[in-house]
């Protein structure tokens, strides 16, 4: 039990920052959901179950447009497909202990910012940890969303427009950390991002989505730098005495 609470204070300390960067990000999630005549208990209870800020901006333009459930649901896996291959990773660093009920509660806080904190974390994970960092995230995004449709559409433009950037200083935060302990994952990130870039210019390839341009890249460049650069597996005892 108190192995539990230690990994589940960590979590927590680490999902802090996240919960604030979601908090001021989903302020304009919120202002979108009631612009389309969404609810303040609909819009919220969206962002309580789905974890997903590109999800749920393209579910706002399917709702307000008036397409079918087919549609909905074929958008939300194309775009979110990548969680599949962040959850299949970052199983691999879960105590394999961990029954199944843990692994489900674990996917479901599995998004862009939580995997990276997660993967930057030396050593076996305890489902605890995922729990803390998500009892942080998940009412950060709810509460904001919340506020936004409560509120959001008084602040002024510039207000919304800072409050926007937040979700990518989050991404810099998470990134840096491990690029100044590995060369390798400098290089990776910085040729993720020049073939990122390439791909949402070159014909044949814009036209395809965003969520499926991801997928392709994770796979092709994650497959090679496990290939030429083959990670030692880890001792099952981590940090933390376990």
């Amino acid at each position: 039990m108190k192995q539990k609470k230690k990994w589940f204070s960590h979590g927590l300390k680490d999902g802090v920052p996240i919960g604030l960067g979601y908090f001021a990000v989903a302020f304009t999630l919120g202002i979108a959901a009631k612009n389309i005549g969404m609810t303040a208990a609909q819009a919220t209870a969206m962002s309580l179950t789905n974890l997903t800020s590109a999800g749920e901006f393209a579910a706002l333009g399917i709702i307000s447009a008036g397409a079918s459930y087919g549609e909905m649901a074929l958008t939300q896996l194309i775009i979110n497909l990548r969680y599949c291959l962040m959850s299949c990773s970052l199983s691999q660093k879960i105590d394999p202990a961990a029954g199944i009920g843990h692994r489900l509660l674990t996917a479901f806080g599995v998004t862009d910012e939580i995997f990276g904190v997660s993967m930057g974390t030396k050593g076996r994970l305890s489902p605890f940890y995922s729990y803390g960092i998500m009892t942080a995230a998940v009412p950060g995004w709810t509460l904001g969303t919340l506020v936004g449709v409560i509120s959001g559409s008084v602040l002024p433009g510039r207000i919304l427009s800072a409050l926007s950037v937040a979700l990518y200083a989050m991404f810099i935060a998470v990134i840096i950390p491990p690029c100044r302990e590995s060369r390798v994952i400098t290089g990776l990130i910085c040729v993720s991002m020049g073939a990122s870039t390439l791909f949402a210019y070159l014909p044949g390839v814009k036209e395809i989505s965003s969520g499926t341009r991801i997928i392709l890249l994770t796979l092709v460049i994650a497959g090679g730098a496990a290939l030429l650069f083959p990670v030692k597996e880890e001792p099952k005892e981590d940090d933390h005495g376990n």
